[in-house]
């Protein structure tokens, strides 16, 4: 049975962005400078500028010429001087250094993860940041830059999470979704709303959220929702509209250095795992959909499963520990978590 996104946790709060007047502020105060400015024909030199302007474009807007009211001086002659010596030419300041762009990412430089690295995955909350995992899959948005960088100090890895393939209405660059971009609302999750995976603003936006993460120093990327084809979305997505946009996006991560994950869209594994570079799936174990994950451990690269059935967590029956013969059986590197993924509880199968 195919399940798909069952992907985030109750959203705490919403910090939906305005938009930002600091470009109006700017045009009007150069609009006020302007205003203050005399006019150019209040200065007889500006009457015979203003002349020349509008004879050299035909005139005035009313077909009229516009004479200067200053009069022409009375040329006078004057001896020709002697020539004198040509002046040393003075020397030219050297310019001043233009400020260098970063470098782009040099081709296949990103970091890849094993099959056998293990993660930690919180996206609310206060985070926690004694555990130990190799991997730290948290907010790209919510998370500092100086929250990452102490992570990679420690020795960490971080992988920044977003959502790909849904609107949501407290990000900062909410208001750059076109409305024709936006299509139904996801079941369970207010304020987000999928996205239309063809439109070229979409990919746009997402390529920009992908700069944020590289600038932030995450070291791979979670893009979330990227099933939409297999949902009901308001759009008429096909298998290959979803193919092409999950390339894209993996593509764009490596264009900027980052490792990309493949989250969920299990009816794509094998189509797309060339592509990823690890896997994050929520249930598989409840769902019965580990099986075709077998292509990715297969290539040494890791799949990070979540799983939060009560059964799991109470460890009912044993049914914790007989989940976790089977992940490491099937080589997951899976975590028992709570669905507000706010770092309250976890246990690790590893």
């Amino acid at each position: 049975m195919l399940q798909s996104s069952r992907h985030r946790p109750a959203r705490l709060g919403s910090d939906r962005a305005s938009a930002s007047i600091e470009d109006t502020r700017k045009r009007a105060s150069r609009d006020q400078h302007e205003m203050n400015k005399p006019p150019i024909a209040s200065h007889p030199a500006g009457s015979v500028l203003l002349s020349l302007f509008l004879a050299a474009c035909g005139g005035g807007s009313d077909g009229t010429t516009v004479s200067s009211s200053v009069p022409a001086p009375t040329p006078t002659s004057s001896p020709t001087p002697a020539p004198g010596p040509a002046p040393a030419p003075a020397p030219a300041p050297a310019p001043a250094p233009s400020p260098s762009p970063s470098p782009p990412p040099s081709p296949g430089t990103w970091w890849r993860p094993s099959v056998s690295t293990t993660w930690q995955w919180q996206l609310t909350g206060t985070l926690d940041t004694s555990v130990r995992a190799t991997v730290y899959d948290v907010d790209l948005v919510d998370t500092s830059a100086a929250t990452i960088t102490a992570l990679k100090a420690a020795g960490h890895k971080v992988v920044c999470y977003f959502s790909a393939g849904s609107a949501e209405n407290w990000r900062p660059d909410y208001a750059q979704f076109a409305a024709g971009d936006m299509g139904n609302a996801l079941d369970g999750w207010a304020g987000e709303r999928w996205l239309d995976i063809r439109s070229a603003n979409v990919c746009a936006i997402m390529v920009a959220r992908l700069e944020l993460a590289r600038s932030k120093g995450c070291d791979g990327v979670e893009p979330d929702n990227v099933d939409g084809y297999a949902n009901s979305t308001g759009f008429p997505l096909t298998a290959n509209d979803q193919l092409d946009y999950d390339r894209y996006l993996a593509t764009s991560a490596h264009a900027q250095g980052l490792a990309v994950a493949l989250k969920n869209d299990v009816g794509q594994l094998s189509a797309l795992q060339p592509s990823f570079d690890f896997a994050i799936n929520e249930q598989c174990h409840e769902y019965s959909e580990c099986e075709g994950y077998a292509v990715f451990t297969a290539q040494d690269k890791p799949v990070f499963n979540a799983e939060y059935k009560s059964s799991y967590v109470n460890d009912t029956n044993g049914a914790r520990d007989a989940l976790c013969v089977a992940a490491k059986a099937a080589d997951l590197r899976t975590l028992v978590l709570p669905l507000a993924l706010d770092g309250s509880f976890r246990y690790s199968c590893d």
